[in-house]
């Protein structure tokens, strides 16, 4: 029986290198896929539709101002020229049941912007209160 140290075994060698390498590979993939934010969320509120609210859309009263100036009013022209024919006309279109009617003017490009005022100086004076501008975007 031999006791005595024959071949000599060689320690393991633990190499951290590569170890480290990995870990800091980690870390970095993991620092720039993460996104940090001051807030650990935000509640938002999202508008809902509902198909029973159009029932209280109110009254529209379209107003058309050409370029020559004529005033159109929910597809009926304006007799007169003057601000009280506009008033009347508006007058006689207004329902009496209408729950603040609102009035939509959509003017020509070329239209004089007096007549415009007009429009709303007529609408003043029925005591129409909400009064809307109709945009369109030119098309090239």
């Amino acid at each position: 029986m031999n006791f005595g140290r024959g071949r000599s075994r060689e320690e393991p060698e633990i190499n951290l290198i590569p170890m480290i390498d990995i870990l800091l590979v980690i870390i970095i993939f993991l620092m720039l896929t993460t996104t940090y934010s001051r807030f650990a969320g935000l509640e938002i509120n999202l508008p809902t539709a509902d198909a029973q609210a159009s029932a209280d859309k109110p009254a529209e009263i379209n107003v058309a101002v050409t370029a020559t100036g004529e005033v159109v009013i929910n597809k009926r022209p304006v007799s007169g020229s003057g601000i009280g024919a506009i008033a009347a006309a508006m007058q006689a279109v207004v329902s009496p049941g209408a729950k603040d009617p609102v009035v939509i003017i959509n003017a020509d490009a070329k239209a004089a912007h007096q007549r415009v005022i007009d429009v709303m100086q007529a609408a003043q004076q029925v005591g129409l209160v909400h009064i809307s501008f109709a945009t369109q975007a030119i098309q090239r």
